[in-house]
C-alpha cells in the first residue's frame, strides 16, 4: 500500500483509500482541490458563505462518490467542478440572484495607488455585470475565462454538446457586453481573452 503522505500519490490511489474508509486520503483530496472548489463556487455564486456550502456539498458527493470511482475516469478536479457548478445553478435558480459580494480585502494595510485602487473598481463592476447574467451564460464565462477550461471541458462540465457550449458562450459575452454597456462600461474594460 502506498503511503498517504507521498506527493506522488495520485487522485486515483487517494479514491481507493477514500472508497476504503480513509479519512486522511480525504483530506488530502480537500487540500489539493479545495482552493480550486472554493474559487469556482464564489465566482459562481458570488458569496463567500454559498461558496462555502458547494463546496462542502460538492465534497460530501465526492466522498460517496468513492466506492463507485473508477480509476481512469476524468479525474477529481474535473468531478468537483461539475459537481460545484451544477450546484451552482441549481442554487441560483432556487435563490433570487444577487449580485457578488467582493472578495475579501487584502490584510495588508499599505497604501494603494490610484491605478490600482481604479482596477479594483472596475473588476467589481465587471463581476456585478457576471452576476446579472442568467445561470448558464455566468457558467460558461466563468468556467472559461475564470476557471481556464477549454471549450469542450466546460462543454462537459454543463451537459453540453461542443456547438451548444459555443454558441451559448457567444450569447454569454454579448450578453455580458450589453450589461456592461448599462453599466457604464465597455469591452475594453475587459480582461484579455474576454475583450
Amino acid at each position: 500500500m502506498e503511503r498517504l503522505d507521498d506527493p506522488g500519490l495520485g487522485d486515483d490511489a487517494l479514491m481507493a483509500a477514500v472508497a476504503a474508509g480513509s479519512r486522511a486520503a480525504f483530506a488530502r483530496l480537500f487540500e489539493r482541490h479545495g482552493s480550486a472548489a472554493w474559487r469556482l463556487a464564489f465566482r459562481l455564486a458570488g458569496d463567500a458563505g454559498d461558496a462555502e456550502d458547494l463546496v462542502q456539498e460538492g465534497f460530501a458527493r465526492l466522498w460517496a462518490q468513492a466506492p463507485r470511482w473508477q480509476a481512469g475516469q476524468a479525474g477529481v478536479a474535473a468531478f468537483l467542478t461539475r459537481v460545484v457548478t451544477n450546484l451552482a445553478i441549481d442554487r441560483s435558480r432556487r435563490k433570487r440572484p444577487q449580485p457578488m459580494a467582493d472578495l475579501p480585502d487584502d490584510p495588508d494595510p499599505a497604501p494603494l495607488a490610484d491605478a490600482v485602487l481604479a482596477e479594483a473598481d472596475t473588476a467589481r463592476r465587471i463581476q456585478l455585470c457576471v452576476a446579472a447574467l442568467p445561470e448558464r451564460q455566468r457558467a460558461a464565462i466563468v468556467l472559461t475565462y475564470w476557471e481556464g477550461l477549454t471549450g469542450p471541458m466546460a462543454a462537459e462540465t454543463l451537459s453540453l454538446s461542443p456547438k451548444a457550449f459555443e454558441s451559448l458562450l457567444i450569447r454569454a459575452r454579448a450578453a455580458l457586453k450589453g450589461v456592461m454597456a448599462a453599466a457604464g462600461l465597455s469591452a475594453a474594460d475587459l480582461p484579455g481573452d474576454l475583450a
